[in-house]
Order: structure tokens, then sequence, then C-alpha cells
């Protein structure tokens, strides 16, 4: 018999089974259509700033402070996601999704019409939020509204709009800065973004809630005080501020300790904002640690290959880009293969697989030097992608798998989560990698005496000295030791991102090969764990057996 709470949670689940089954391909073709483009827009305002901010600069001021239109961003994204997952499992995903939505508009427009550096910096952050918002979202709706033997093509479309818009903003960021004001980098955000808010407001299917136990409000304050100083450790040490200084060891003694009184808390915690339990799944927590490997290597690399491309190359904003469209075609191409072929092969070989070939398109690229021509970097750029697009999304599926269905908004954030910081920390890492090595080939290959005539040896600086009209003024022996100095640093530095991400094969290959669940498996509910609750009146009992009845007849039924 089903009783109390347990009836109650029967129905529930009978319900949303119910109503995902019901759903026609149609419907939700157009839902997934409206969070692809949320997903575009967050995922894509991470890299169309970068070529943009020469202009920016020059018209705001405040060269000190651009580093922090990357780090607002980051920081607001990164602390959001894994909230947005926990709040969307609580209190559903459309409300999330549009509240996200609606911050990442309301960022952009105010962002187009900043008239300082720091109110630029400070709409970013609220682009951040939104961003933060959507990501997780988008990728526990398609758990919602797909079976798991389903859900690895629908993955792999997600990923590729996630790995597309990281390396084409960088594109469309020089188009724009190359024909128009940098301010519609902020505005063709708002008629994607309307499109995105009208689409999954129609369609967008309501789910349950579950509001009986109490918010995890310390849990999210901890969090925050543990991922945000962390982060700025991450960006500002070694580079803004020495590792030794104060505010850099502070904040990370904040940190520690924001991490240790987290997982005390969320321990104690009715509804833990981030479940603890979770990691006790192996695939959780190996899924979880590849995503931060291949993230770590692989954005790491994608963030210095513009500048390679212009200040090496010798190409425009907008050639650059075009020629990281082939990495893109390469995401493309195993995601969407991955995501259709994964009810047959299950999602093992392709993690296996795709951090070898991502690893071969990066020792590829180091071979690249200042007279390489467009052939070869695009038949490198597509290795790249290819291995890049096998993993990402299949990490995902694998944790979804293992995953219950009332925890499906906060794993998908968690692994969001570990794929952010990787590519931040990556960026950083790198980052101080390749300004170090900057430093020994100046030496090396500089004229006696001219390298204490740099400003800097900072490699942006360096690369913007190159771009620069003032390039025509310094003589060519000490141009060409410049150039050959940055070319040596940033193919240095792919070939060290080659190796992490080679390591992640390691994860791959320990990660459990467990069968993708069918609908049915996915959606079953053991009436034989119902109805412990004691006994109830007469009507109740003849309703739930109703229910109970229904149930059996569907499985029967092979609904």
């Amino acid at each position: 018999m089903f009783t109390g709470k347990r009836a109650r949670k029967a129905q529930v689940d009978g319900a949303a089974q119910d109503q995902q089954r019901n759903l026609s391909t149609r419907n939700r073709t157009f839902i997934m259509t409206g969070l692809a483009l949320g997903m575009l827009l967050a995922s894509l305002d991470q890299t169309i700033v970068g070529t943009c901010l020469p202009k920016i600069v020059g018209e705001l001021g405040g060269m000190s402070l651009y580093t922090w239109l990357f780090t607002a961003y980051m920081l607001a994204n990164t602390v959001t996601i894994p909230i947005a997952g926990k709040m969307s499992d609580r209190y559903g995903r459309k409300p999330v999704f549009l509240l996200g939505m609606g911050l990442f508009m309301a960022g952009s427009i105010l962002a187009g019409m900043s008239n300082s550096m720091e109110q630029l910096i400070m709409f970013r952050g609220v682009q951040g939020l939104g961003a933060g918002c959507m990501m997780p979202v988008s990728m526990a709706t398609v758990a919602d509204l797909y079976a798991p033997t389903e859900r690895g093509k629908i993955q792999g479309i997600l990923g590729t709009m996630f790995a597309v818009s990281s390396v084409i903003g960088p594109f469309i960021g020089g188009f724009i800065v190359d024909n128009l004001s940098w301010r519609w980098v902020f505005y063709v955000n708002i008629p994607v973004g309307v499109l995105a808010v009208a689409v999954t407001s129609l369609r967008f299917p309501n789910q349950s809630t579950d509001l009986d136990r109490p918010i995890d409000y310390l849990g999210m304050v901890f969090l925050t005080l543990a991922l945000t100083p962390a982060l700025l450790v991450v960006s500002w040490g070694g580079t803004r501020y020495n590792w030794s200084s104060p505010l850099i060891l502070g904040m990370s003694v904040l940190a520690l300790a924001s991490v240790v009184i987290f997982v005390h808390m969320e321990r104690r915690a009715a509804d833990p904002i981030l479940p603890l339990h979770l990691f006790k799944e192996s695939i959780t927590t190996l899924g979880s640690a590849g995503l931060f490997i291949m993230s770590f290597g692989l954005f790491g690399v994608i963030s210095f290959l513009p500048l390679f491309l212009q200040a090496v190359v010798g190409m425009s904003a907008t050639n650059s880009g075009e020629l990281l469209i082939p990495m893109m075609l390469g995401v493309m191409a195993t995601s969407l293969a991955s995501g259709f072929l994964l009810k047959r092969t299950g999602y093992k070989p392709w993690l296996l697989a795709g951090p070898p070939v991502a690893a071969l398109g990066l020792y590829l690229l180091s071979t690249l030097h200042s007279g390489s021509g467009e052939t070869e970097t695009v038949l490198y750029l597509i290795v790249t992608g290819l291995g890049m697009g096998a993993v990402m999304s299949n990490f995902i599926v694998a944790a979804q798998n293992v995953t219950s269905k009332k925890e499906m908004g906060v794993v998908s954030s968690t692994m969001s989560l570990f794929r952010s910081i990787g590519g931040t920390v990556g960026v950083t890492a790198l980052g101080a990698i390749v300004n170090s090595r900057m430093t020994t080939e100046l030496k090396a290959n500089l004229p006696e005496g001219a390298m204490a005539l740099l400003p800097t040896t900072d490699i942006n600086s360096i690369g913007g000295i190159l771009m620069s009209p003032a390039a025509a003024n310094i003589p060519t022996e000490v141009l060409e030791a410049i150039r050959l100095s940055l070319s040596n640093s940033i193919t240095y530095m792919f070939l060290i991102g080659a190796g992490i991400v080679l390591s992640t094969v390691v994860i791959s290959a320990l990660v459990r090969n467990v069968p993708l669940k069918s609908a049915d498996q996915y959606h079953e509910v053991d009436v034989s764990e119902l109805g412990r609750e004691g006994p109830t009146g007469p009507e109740t009992a003849r309703k739930d057996e109703a229910r109970e009845t229904e149930i059996n007849t569907e499985r029967s039924a092979g609904k």
C-alpha cells in the first residue's frame, strides 16, 4: 500500500514520468533550442571580449583594470553555477533559467551603455550571474526530457555549443571591432536572448518542486567564500601580486578555511547545496577531475591562439578568428557522432580516444612557427577539436547515468563547476608558464643590451607591441628576435598543454563502463519500498492502490 509521504512522492514521480513521456519530439526540440541559445550566449561572452580590449581601453581608459573584464564575469559565473543547479532541483528549471536570462540581458544592455571601465566591470559581473544560472539548467533539462540512452546526442549538441562558442568568440569579437563599435559585442546578445526567452516561456514544462526542507543559506555563503578568494589567488598570484604577498596569502587562508567549514556544514545540512555523497560515486568524482584537466589544458591553449596567429603569423583579428573555425568543426564532428552512437557504443570508447587525439593536435600546434602555412594550422586545429568533442559532454553523460532524477541539477552543475574552474586555472597557469618562457627566450634571442630597452616582458604586452604601428620604428633585427621569442614561448606552452590533456586518459580508463539506462529503468518507481508510513484512511488506501495498479499497468505496457 502507498501511504503518507512515500505515496505523495510516488504520485509526484509518476506525474513527472507521464509528463516527460507525453512531451512530443517536436516540443522537446523546441525547448532544447531555447536552452541551447541561452548556453551559446553564456559561453560566448567568456571569450568574445578579448579581441575588443584595445578599442574598449582606448575609449574608456582604465588599462590597469582591464583584466577585471574577464575576472568579474568568471567569478560571478563560477560561483553561481552550483547554487543555480541546486535551486533548479528545488524550484524547477524554468524559473531559474528565465532569471538567468533576464540578468544576462540586463547586464548586456548596461555593459553596452557603460561610460567607464568601472561600470563595464560591474555589468560584466551581472552577465556572469546570469550565465551561471543558464548553463547548468540547460544540461539538467536534457536529463529531464531524455532517457540516458537518448541523452548522449542532446548532450553532444550542447557540448558542441559550449565548445563552438569558446572558439568563435574571438572571431565574432574581431569582426565586430573591425567593422562596428565595441558596444555591439554586448548588444548582439539581446535579440538572441529575447528569442530564447520566448521559446522557453511558451513550451517549457512545469516541474514538481520540493520545498519541505530548509534552504542551505550557510552552504551558499561558505561556498562563495571558498570559491571567490581561491579563483582570485589563481588569477592574481605570480602576475599582479607576488605569491608571498600578504593579500595572496590572506585569500589563500580564507579559501582553505571556508572549504573546511563548508564541508562541515554540508554534512549537517538537511538539504545541502552540494551533496557530498555525490562524490562517493567514482564516476562523478572521476568525471569532474577529467573535465577539470581537459579544460585546464585545452582552454589555456585556446586563449593564446589568437595572440599567436596575430602577433607571430601576422593575421588580422578577424582572420585569426576564422582560423579557429576548423577546431569548431572538429568539435562538432565528434560531439555529434558520439552522441548519436552512444546508445550502441557506450561512453567509454569516446573517453579513451578523446584525450590522445586532442593531445596529438596540441603537439602538432607546438611545431608551428612564423613561416607556417594556413593549411597545416587548419589540419592541426581540426585534430585538436576532434579530441575535444569526444570527451567533454561524455563525462557528463556518464555521471548523469548513475545519478537519481532528483539530483540531476546539482550533479550537472557540479560537473560544470569543475570544467569552469579548470579553464580558469589553465589560462592562469599556462599564462604564467608562457610568461616565464618569454623572459628566457628574450634573453637568448635579443641582441646584447636590447632587453633593457623593452618596457615589459609580459607576453600580451609584447604581442601588443608587435601588432601596433610603433613596431615599424623597431630595428628589424630586434623585431624578428621578439617575434621568434613570442613564437617559441607560445608553442612551448602548446607542448605543455598536450602533456596535460594526455594525462586525462588515465582518468578515462578508471571510469566504470555502466550500461546506459532505458527510459523505463530511469523512471522506475519501486512500489515495494513505498507505503511504510503506517495506516491511513480507507479513501487514501483506495487511491494509493489505484496509483500502484496504474504504475504496474504502465510497466507492463512498456510505456
